[in-house]
């Protein structure tokens, strides 16, 4: 397959691993968008070329998966699930005594 392809595939594969962290577990990521969004794509092209030219271009389908859980991987590197603990999710109503 050749590289231009891949790396919109490594781009896509970026793109659902930010929209999935920051629709799965929004609390954890409570800084800007971008720096998700941003911190999955340049994981998704740097480790999918680094796994490409690992593997010499010999098996596209692995170097998609093997992109796929580095990406996840790095994606998760901003999150803050500290500070989801201590403000409670954003999904929780909370009643206020009166």
């Amino acid at each position: 397959m050749p590289l231009p392809v891949e790396a919109v595939l490594f781009a896509l594969i970026g793109l659902l691993a930010a929209a999935a962290a920051l629709v799965l577990v929004p609390e954890y990521y409570p800084m800007s968008r971008g720096l998700t969004i941003g911190t999955a794509l340049v994981s998704a092209l740097l480790s999918g070329l680094v796994i490409r030219f690992t593997l010499a271009g010999g098996e596209p389908a692995a170097t998609l998966v093997m992109t796929a859980i580095c990406t996840g991987l790095l994606t998760s590197v901003p999150a803050r699930p500290d500070l989801a603990a201590q403000h409670g999710s954003h999904r929780r109503h909370r009643r206020h005594a009166a």
